[in-house]
């Protein structure tokens, strides 16, 4: 049972919800529907936050986040990794977040690698956690977080003035890299900075030098399949719209059913928005991501492997497109 300490960590180290308002953050807001989709968002990675910080364990942790509903669910732990970083940040605390990724939440692992990214933009670096013991492959979904975490909360800077450049070296390796993905993190941000609209999201993604717009297509792509709050014609209308970076927006909207798959958490909308963006269903988006996924990452490597995974499933998404568009010809 949770403690009256842990109430009294909740009480002091949980943002309050009021921050995840769009009239707060100054968002665009498309109509009521999706603007209530994206604020209930906010409020489950808050309640995810707050478990992992009052909860007296993980496995406390796990039993208060199975009980949110299975739609937001991932979001809850998502916030729970947040939770478990800043929890075993604090003097005499440890665990939680091996913990938390050791039980049922090794089926959110995605989730709870974001997570980690959110704990990390609001501690200081000496507190980090140490990233080179986590998943060699999605550790660098950490700084997808971190990127989401400085794009929704320090808007101005990171969206209002894409040219600002922000400098980043952490402890996962290939520091080269690590804009990209920051920059996947912001894209995936801007489908909550343009409230689900994706004319004001592809508007926004423009504004960035050009060179960034395959990561940033990437990260929305992530978030308007995981989050939802669009329908088919706008969903058709994004893929289209994307250009040359139509399968980049793929492939995140890939890596968003497979972590729905492996979750167990995949909704109606994962099915629409897999035909959509990925062009096949979701059942086999999810395939392609665990078939091409690296057995192994070389720290050597030129790329990190997650790269090579991430346009691996690219470009054979665009392969079946292309096999299919044959076959019915």
């Amino acid at each position: 049972m949770a403690t009256g300490f842990g109430a009294l960590r909740r009480r002091l180290f949980t943002p309050p919800v009021s921050e995840t308002t769009m009239e707060v953050r100054g968002f665009h807001v498309k109509n009521a529907e999706a603007k209530a989709r994206l604020e209930r968002i906010g409020e489950i990675f808050l309640q995810g936050y707050a478990c992992a910080m009052e909860a007296a364990s993980a496995d406390e942790t796990e039993e208060m986040l199975e009980a949110v509903p299975r739609d937001v669910r991932g979001f809850a732990y998502e916030g729970a990794g947040m939770g478990a970083v800043i929890h075993d940040a604090l003097p005499g605390h440890s665990g939680r977040l091996a913990g938390l990724l050791a039980g049922r939440g090794r089926h959110h692992d995605y989730m709870i690698h974001v997570g980690i990214g959110w704990a990390m933009a609001r501690l200081p670096k000496p507190l980090w956690p140490d990233i080179a013991a986590t998943d060699p492959l999605l550790r660098w979904l950490a700084l997808d977080g971190y990127g989401f975490h400085q794009a929704y909360f320090k808007t101005g800077s990171y969206v209002r003035t894409p040219e600002v450049p922000h400098p980043f070296r952490w402890g996962g390796g290939h520091n080269h890299y690590t804009a990209n993905a920051i920059d996947q993190g912001i894209g995936r941000a801007l489908w909550f900075v343009g409230g689900t609209d994706p004319e004001v999201v592809a508007d926004l993604i423009r504004a960035y030098p050009e060179h960034r717009h395959g990561d940033l297509y990437a990260g929305a792509g992530l978030a308007c399949t995981y989050a939802g709050g669009a329908d088919e014609d706008e969903l058709r209308s994004f893929a289209e719209g994307a250009g040359e970076h139509r399968w980049a927006l793929a492939q995140g909207s890939a890596f968003a059913v497979e972590a729905r798959v492996k979750a167990d958490t995949v909704i109606e909308h994962t099915h629409l928005a897999a035909r959509v963006v990925c062009g096949t269903t979701a059942e086999r988006a999810a395939r392609v991501c665990r078939a091409l996924r690296p057995r192994t990452a070389d720290p050597r490597a030129a790329s990190p492997a997650y790269e090579t995974w991430r346009r691996d499933i690219a470009a054979e998404l665009a392969s079946l497109s292309l096999l299919r568009k044959g076959a019915d010809q």
